[in-house]
């Protein structure tokens, strides 16, 4: 009888013993495929995103071409000459130093935070011949250095002008700013106009010049 109660407890030993190495056989195999998909999860969100897309481009101020006739007034109250040196501050496509190149013999340069329209604007001074006298190079206005420029001409926004009013009354006294559509609040221009183009638009020109340092 004892031996039959020895075998019987043997038997039961045995038999835990069994199924505790099952459960972590299971528990390991479990753990190995967790792994596994946390890892083809990850593949695949990479495969989502590429590491080569790049970010968007976040512009302060759409595109808006200047219309020709804003062009010739904007370079007639500026007064610009053949010895001046104009910055266009978001030149777009390059049309006002490229005019005032091939009117005066005017050395520019354009500043726009969009390649494309760096790209395009050297290419228009290509065809125009005149890149012996305009370049345009891609740039925050906010952070490039323009302080030698005896003419200054933008068409920006309300907000983007009043950030950079203070930038443009530390510029050397008499420097001359032309502005399309928007003013620079407080500070009264010298000279403004309203003009009417072919098509109908009016548009709103302003003129300054950089006051002695008080």
């Amino acid at each position: 009888m004892k031996f039959r109660q020895f075998k019987f407890w043997l038997v039961l030993g045995a038999m835990l013993c069994a199924a505790c190495a099952n459960e972590r056989i299971m528990d390991s195999a479990n753990s190995l495929s967790t792994t596994a998909n946390v890892s083809n999860t990850a593949a695949v969100g990479n495969a989502a995103t590429p590491a080569n897309v790049a970010p968007k481009l976040e512009l302060d101020v759409p595109y808006v071409p200047t219309h020709e006739t804003v062009v010739d007034e904007m370079l007639k109250m500026a007064e610009v000459k053949g010895t001046d040196i104009l910055y266009d501050l978001g030149s777009g496509d390059g049309r006002i130093p490229i005019t005032a190149a091939q009117r005066f013999g005017t050395r520019g340069v354009g500043i726009d935070l969009n390649p494309e329209r760096v790209k395009e604007a050297n290419a228009n001074a290509q065809k125009a011949n005149v890149t012996d006298k305009v370049r345009f190079i891609e740039g925050d206005l906010f952070e490039q250095d323009f302080s030698e420029a005896t003419v200054v001409t933008l068409y920006l926004l309300p907000d983007v002008n009043l950030k950079l009013r203070p930038k443009i009354l530390d510029m050397k006294p008499g420097t001359r700013v032309v502005s399309h559509n928007y003013d620079m609040g407080d500070w009264e221009p010298e000279k403004s106009k309203t003009i009417q183009t072919p098509n109908g638009e009016t548009h709103y020109v302003y003129f300054w010049r950089v006051p002695e340092k008080k």
